[in-house]
């Protein structure tokens, strides 16, 4: 009886064990205002003029950021329009765009890593976004901070 008691056992421990594991790649997320946000959908493209624009998608918000290229370097944002964030959201049929271009808003893209094997794209970002829509209901500034994206596919622009 000991003998079955303890089979039993074994044979339940060893079947009842799963795996529910969830690897969050590719991801885009960070703190927006103060409070997490994370992408349902991601991609990356590869532009004619050897741009980088990576896109980020909820339900009702698209998160847009451009580099001049795809090195590994540290993007500066709010200084010219070739190194871009934008952040569009669409609540109850209204829209508000925040960006930042030239003389307008703050922060950085760092591209740590570019994949040219897997065509991945890995590294972080950070932003202040003035609201260029100027509605009085919502914030004048959207803050992105800690933002991170990893191993966003990359496609190229078909010309």
């Amino acid at each position: 009886m000991k003998k079955t008691t303890l089979l039993l056992l074994v044979l339940f421990s060893l079947f009842s064990c799963e795996e529910d594991v969830k690897f969050n790649n590719p991801s885009i997320q960070g703190m927006k205002n103060n409070v997490f946000w994370r992408a349902v959908d991601s991609r990356a493209t590869l532009l004619s003029d050897g741009s980088l624009l990576i896109e980020a998608y909820t339900a009702n918000e698209v998160l847009t950021l451009k580099t001049s290229s795809n090195n590994l370097d540290l993007y500066q944002l709010g200084q010219n329009n070739l190194e871009t964030a934008v952040f569009l959201s669409s609540k109850e049929g209204n829209q508000v765009m925040y960006r930042t271009g030239t003389d307008i808003g703050a922060g950085q893209i760092i591209i740590e890593k570019y994949d040219e094997i897997n065509k991945t794209v890995t590294g972080t970002f950070k932003f202040n976004a003035k609201n260029i829509d100027a509605f009085e209901l919502v914030d004048p500034i959207l803050s992105l901070q800690q933002g991170v994206f990893y191993k966003i596919p990359v496609g190229l622009q078909i010309p």
